[in-house]
């Protein structure tokens, strides 16, 4: 028989029996949704950090209070008890650092309300990333002015009331106007806009256009000392001098905190690579863990394939015998039953694919990150799934090829 009438053999045997093959397939399928759809968010969120990070700029490492994952539900005592970095140390390690950096953003924010505007009866939503920083924080951070000016100096020495403001701050309150110059209310207090930030796109599951400074002298009148910490983002001059100058920045801060020699770090460290390399982490650990889920889903559908292959042949047995009887050879048999199963699978397969890179995108987009599709997992999962077909579908194709024909007539 050619190729292509045991394939036509095969697929009218499947759909003799369409309810069955489904919940088959089924098995299949959530297997394969359930690490494609982890893979595919865990791809999108890895590609927009990669790609669109902005947390810090290129040669730049940042001192801080905190870690990056806040040190956990165990962990965030520890640094509770730290000491606050303050603005006079602040001030004090960018003096130290002068030639030997190209630039310090000194920067804090307010954690636990963030911020609301209100001009003229319009208002943004509360929770805007509120904070205060110096003339630095555009390049520090990746940010440019659209419209208006940076903050000068001048502005942070005598702590002026002014404010930068990011594009959703603009669309929510100046909708059909110049925001340049008019003053806003924002926390029960006013300022003037003088800057506008230029478009950001999302950044770590949120918008970085949701964002209002001010100068870091002017936020600490305002709103006091009190629970708030500065986060100190040095630049190198070069690449080449980065690891001399982290050495260096080290050592002045520690002098800026007071530490004898034989005292640990009181503050973390971190920088791109620091930010990325977490994310690797936790997003392995996610992997490592739908792996798991996957792969005994998988195994469970194998088993069932198996056995629902094993029904057919002794279902179909005196078929079996009629076909031998009259000159179908061994492999023929053994042809059409794999065929069977490998469709069954990859039926199965491609229909997880779907799902899972529908919902992994799904879950991406929720989280403000870019869509994916990734290529290398769905090739992936199609050859674990033709595996899986072939594996646990040889033996009763190779049961069904051995049957006796003089027997299988016989059958009953």
């Amino acid at each position: 028989m050619r190729l292509s009438e045991i394939l036509q053999m095969s697929l009218g045997s499947l759909g003799v029996n369409k309810l069955r093959s489904t919940l088959t397939m089924l098995g299949i399928t959530i297997g394969v949704f359930s690490v494609i759809g982890v893979m595919t968010a865990v791809s999108a969120l890895r590609t927009s950090i990669e790609q669109g990070i902005s947390f810090l700029g290129s040669n730049i490492f940042q001192f801080a209070k905190y870690p990056l994952n806040g040190g956990g539900p165990q962990g965030r005592r520890k640094y509770e008890l730290r000491r606050d970095i303050t603005l006079e140390q602040g001030l004090r390690f960018k003096q130290l650092m002068e030639g030997s950096a190209d630039e310090v953003c000194l920067k804090t924010f307010e954690q636990n309300r963030g911020g609301q505007a209100f001009y003229n009866g319009r208002k943004t939503p509360p929770g805007l990333t509120f904070g205060g920083t110096n003339e630095h924080f555009l390049s520090a951070n990746q940010f440019t002015i659209e419209l208006g000016r940076n903050f000068t100096p001048d502005d942070i020495d005598l702590a002026r009331p002014i404010i930068l403001v990011g594009q959703d701050v603009v669309k929510r309150l100046f909708p059909a106007e110049n925001p340049l110059n008019k003053v806003i209310k924002f926390n029960d207090l006013t300022y003037t806009i003088v800057g506008v930030f230029a478009p950001k796109g999302n950044q770590f599951g949120r918008s970085g256009d949701s964002i209002a400074m001010i100068p870091i002298t002017r936020f600490f009148n305002d709103y006091g000392t009190a629970g708030h910490t500065v986060n100190l983002a040095t630049q190198a001059l070069s690449q080449t001098v980065y690891n001399e100058t982290l050495d260096r920045a080290i050592t002045a801060m520690r002098v800026v905190r007071g530490l004898r020699p034989e005292q640990e770090n009181d503050f973390e460290i971190y920088s791109n690579d620091s930010i990325i390399s977490i994310f690797a982490k936790v997003a392995d650990v996610v992997a490592a863990g739908s792996f798991v889920i996957s792969g005994i889903a998988l195994l469970a559908a194998g088993v069932g394939i198996m056995n629902i292959m094993l029904v057919s042949v002794t279902e179909r047995t005196k078929e079996i015998g009629i076909r031998k009887s009259i000159g179908a050879r061994k492999k023929t048999i053994l042809m059409q039953f794999l065929i069977e199963a490998v469709t069954i699978s990859l039926m199965g397969g491609l229909l997880g694919i779907l799902l899972g890179v529908l919902g992994g995108n799904g879950l991406a987009l929720f989280l403000k990150a870019d869509a994916v599709f990734p290529w290398d997992w769905a090739a992936i999962g199609l050859l674990v799934c033709s595996g899986i077909g072939v594996g646990f579908g040889f033996y009763p194709a190779w049961k069904a090829a051995s049957l006796d024909p003089i027997e299988a007539l016989r059958f009953e």
